[in-house]
């Protein structure tokens, strides 16, 4: 160990230390909100209302009903290391409370200007003591009901540079609401209020079942896609929900796993979601999950970390096979005809199907069946026959070719084809691929519904009809972009969309980028946003599912990405969402078109991923393969 030349070891001054621990513990205002409501929570309340300013950068308040605080004690509450949870080193092998390291109000009170007012049920009256900037008060009688109420005023005043570094006030807001909704799907027998500017957000009735407070949250497409899953292994138990493979996100924000009533992160539980849902969701997208696992204290450690969502499981293999075969189990051996309630004695365990919920259960069990039939056709050697693909819309047609880039501008088309009067017929049915005839000669045939087959001068050209049709959306829309020229269509009834408390939050936050893309936004309350205009390019598409792609390329952890990088990000994003899929039949008007648009873009020969859109196979490389070479 070495030291600053001239200078002695010493020891830290309190507040010092306390700074120090604030910079572990309290991140930015949402940390202010987990501490205090798992505080709150540890105190037997029944009813807990927080209450922000600027997403809580200026004002937080936490006020419950629980058991209060010892007038006695209340020095000790802002002491660092001082908690009621725990008394020698092995009760932290048996933590049962939310809290327990002694650290937060200690750290929260030396960065803030805090005042704490509690009164117990034995009090005559309640007790004040503030604290700012570390500096303690004396402690002092007050009015007040039964219970605590903490408020945390300008967090981070005396230390600038951590205050300089928090986000817009929608951001900080929406990161506070993801605690706010953590606890609250963790003790749904709690009443819990969230106001903002002076505004309820949520007010969240105590109630038996969770699916009401998850509805709440996430509104009734979701929850009504919801499947109860129950397990139990080892002397631990697993119950919640699972969603429909359909419901999936392009992150893990939507996997919720608490433990002994405490959200946690975890790699081996994570591994068994995405193990269970192993060819229900696309690669690349993630379930939505909603689980509670239950087992003694002492098979786990919760003190690895300061923030306590990071645990040790003594067994994580055993965890592992719990959470892959409840979940497996439910979606391949479902009992239509009996009831699925959750654990004894638990807060969610009673819960009626609603009919959704009794269809869904359903055809998931179609579904597995079809799995076990084609599995053994395929055993016994018989060839299974294929399922007919879903109908699949036509791309959007319209006259205005700034609207639609797919749809050839007559211009262009004396330019780069021949004219209309020139072509002799188009031929094209449902029993053979599209083919665009020219003066009576085939220029171009779509094969499996995604690749365009055309003649080439060295040979056969194979074309990717969405790479192509991404390359030219993006050089449609990036000038438009740019100079502030995207077409939009107003909504006379605006549509209203529900997102996550984070998604919510990075779209509003990015408010004034979006709608360069077309896009206009506004605040309706809760995590709901409201689309009154959207990009023509997209007129057919599902604009939630946009506005969530969005947020994973506005939100992705670990960089800082410029305005002009987020920009092209986006275009990428918009253009691969507007642009033809694989398996989309396209008509022969729609080949031509997307045909003659090839010649007009730059780097037409890959889209703005990198992807080739298109491969040639030269006549010699035909010959070769048909054994022709030398005859």
């Amino acid at each position: 160990m070495s030291t600053t030349v001239g200078q002695r070891i010493r020891q830290l001054d309190a507040t010092v230390i306390n700074k120090i621990a604030a910079g572990e513990v309290i991140e930015r205002p949402a940390s202010v909100v987990k501490e205090l409501l798992e505080n709150s929570a540890d105190a037997l309340a029944t009813r807990i209302e927080v209450d922000l300013i600027d997403g809580g950068a200026e004002l937080i308040r936490v006020v419950d009903d629980g058991e209060g605080i010892h007038p006695d004690d209340f020095m000790l509450a802002v002491s660092s290391h001082a908690t009621s949870k725990i008394v020698s080193d092995n009760d932290l092998f048996s933590v049962h409370t939310m809290g327990f390291r002694g650290e937060a109000l200690a750290s929260i009170a030396s960065v803030s200007k805090f005042r704490l007012r509690s009164r117990q049920a034995d009090s005559e009256s309640a007790y004040e003591l503030k604290v700012e900037g570390g500096k303690v008060g004396a402690v002092i009688p007050a009015g007040g009901p039964c219970g605590t109420s903490i408020e945390v005023r300008q967090l981070f005043h005396n230390t600038p540079v951590r205050r300089k570094f928090l986000k817009t006030k929608a951001t900080e807001y929406a990161h506070a609401t993801e605690y706010f909704t953590r606890v609250a799907l963790a003790r749904p027998n709690l009443h819990m209020v969230l106001r903002h500017q002076n505004k309820v957000s949520y007010e969240l009735p105590a109630t038996d079942n969770l699916l009401e407070r998850l509805r709440m949250f996430y509104g009734n497409e979701l929850t009504s896609q919801l499947i109860r899953v129950d397990g139990e292994l080892g002397g631990m138990k697993l119950w919640g929900y699972a969603a429909h493979p359909s419901q999936n996100k392009a992150n893990r924000k939507g996997q919720y796993l608490f433990l002994n009533g405490r959200w946690i992160q975890d790699r081996t539980v994570q591994a068994a979601i995405s193990e269970a849902y192993r060819g229900l969701v696309m690669v690349g997208r993630q379930p939505i999950v909603f689980l509670f696992l239950e087992m003694p204290s002492d098979q786990v450690d919760v003190n690895v970390h300061p923030s306590k969502w990071e645990v040790r499981f003594q067994d994580s293999q055993q965890i592992y096979r719990l959470v892959l075969s409840t979940i497996r189990d439910t979606f391949l051996g479902m009992d239509l005809n009996g009831s699925m309630s959750g654990p004894a004695g638990k807060p969610s365990a009673p819960h009626e199907e609603t009919p959704e919920q009794q269809q869904l259960k359903l055809e998931l069990t179609h579904w597995a069946k079809d799995q076990l039939q084609q599995a053994e056709s395929e055993f016994a050697g018989i060839k299974p026959q294929p399922v007919a693909p879903a109908q699949i819309p036509s791309l959007p047609q319209t006259s205005d070719s700034a609207a639609n880039p797919f749809t050839t501008h007559s211009q262009e088309e004396t330019a780069e084809a021949p004219s209309r009067g020139e072509t002799s017929s188009i031929h094209s049915s449902p029993e053979s691929p599209p083919q665009a005839y020219l003066g009576g000669e085939v220029r171009a045939m779509q094969v499996m519904d995604c690749y365009l087959l055309v003649d080439d001068p060295s040979g056969v050209m194979i074309i990717d009809q969405h790479a192509l049709h991404e390359r030219i959306m993006y050089e449609h829309l990036r000038p438009r972009v740019l100079e502030g020229k995207v077409e939009s269509q107003q909504l006379l009834m605006p549509l209203t969309i529900e997102l996550s408390a984070d998604e919510a939050g990075v779209l509003l936050d990015h408010q004034e980028l979006i709608g360069e893309f077309g896009y206009g936004l506004e605040e309706f309350g809760g995590n709901t946003i409201l689309v009154n205009r959207y990009p023509v390019m997209l007129q057919k598409a599902d604009h939630a599912q946009v506005l969530r792609d969005l947020v994973i390329e506005l939100d992705t952890p670990g960089r800082k990405p410029s305005r002009r990088d987020l920009i092209d990000s986006l275009l990428h994003m918009m253009s691969c969402k507007a642009a033809v899929k694989a398996g989309q039949r396209l008509s022969p008007e729609e080949i031509e078109s997307l045909l003659a648009k090839r010649d007009l873009v730059d780097d037409a020969h890959h889209c703005p991923h990198g992807r080739p859109t298109a491969m040639v196979l030269t006549q010699e490389q035909l010959d070769k393969q048909f054994g022709r070479l030398g005859a």
